[in-house]
């Protein structure tokens, strides 16, 4: 029988920090080509998708810091109160976006404005969704050997954005090759669902690791 080799933590650290690196930076470089390629071509779901990654870019470097914090020696108490303020910070954020897509969207489809094809977002999408599922993949394996509950939910968060890559590459694919400018819109709107769903979560999550940092105050 193969004998289990299990790692130190601070190598699953180390590479828990990595992966998080990668994601900010991926995630930076996708808002900016997407917000600016949104713009040009009037497309409410390029810039939806955009301001998203802005999103993603905030939780990631919430969850770099805490890791970062447990590599210096810090508490659990002390590392978890960085992901605390974060994660209110982008339960208000996604909470604004969803607003955004509802005002954008429908105004696109009352007023009938058609976005342009935008090939450079085409690209993006069918680029990130050929990305993204490998780095899921890699943070999720991470956060099970770390036992780290905010991985592992970073993970699934990232495997949520292959959804809105989808929705996205649809929107602008139909809206370019058959003249379905109402694509467009649809497809922002299909991520509300979700962007409602993670702000209230990530609210929530931040009242519940708040509430176990007073208690824990409370005891010391």
């Amino acid at each position: 029988m193969p004998k289990v080799v299990v790692q130190p933590r601070v190598t699953l650290l180390r590479r828990g920090l990595r992966l998080e690196a990668l994601t900010i930076a991926w995630n930076v470089i996708e808002a900016v080509v997407a917000i600016g390629a949104g713009l040009i071509a009037g497309s409410v779901a390029l810039v939806g998708f955009g301001l998203d990654s802005t999103i993603e870019t905030i939780a990631a470097a919430a969850l770099y810091l805490r890791l970062r914090a447990e590599m210096r020696g810090a508490t659990e108490a002390e590392a978890e109160a960085h992901e605390a303020r974060a994660l209110r910070v982008v339960g208000i954020t996604f909470l604004a976006l969803a607003v955004y897509i509802v005002y954008e969207a429908g105004s696109t489809l009352w007023f009938r404005e058609p976005p342009e094809a935008s090939m450079v977002g085409i690209a993006l999408a069918a680029l990130s969704l050929a990305v993204m599922p490998f780095l899921a993949l890699a943070k999720y394996r991470t956060g099970e050997a770390l036992k780290s509950r905010a991985l592992i939910a970073d993970a699934k968060e990232t495997i949520a954005c292959c959804y809105l890559s989808l929705a996205l590459l649809l929107g602008l694919g139909a809206n370019a090759l058959f003249g379905f400018w109402w694509a467009d819109p649809v497809a922002a709107l299909a991520m509300l669902p979700w962007v409602v769903r993670e702000g209230f979560e990530a609210l929530e999550e931040s009242k519940a690791d708040c509430a176990t940092l007073d208690s824990v105050r409370e005891r010391a």
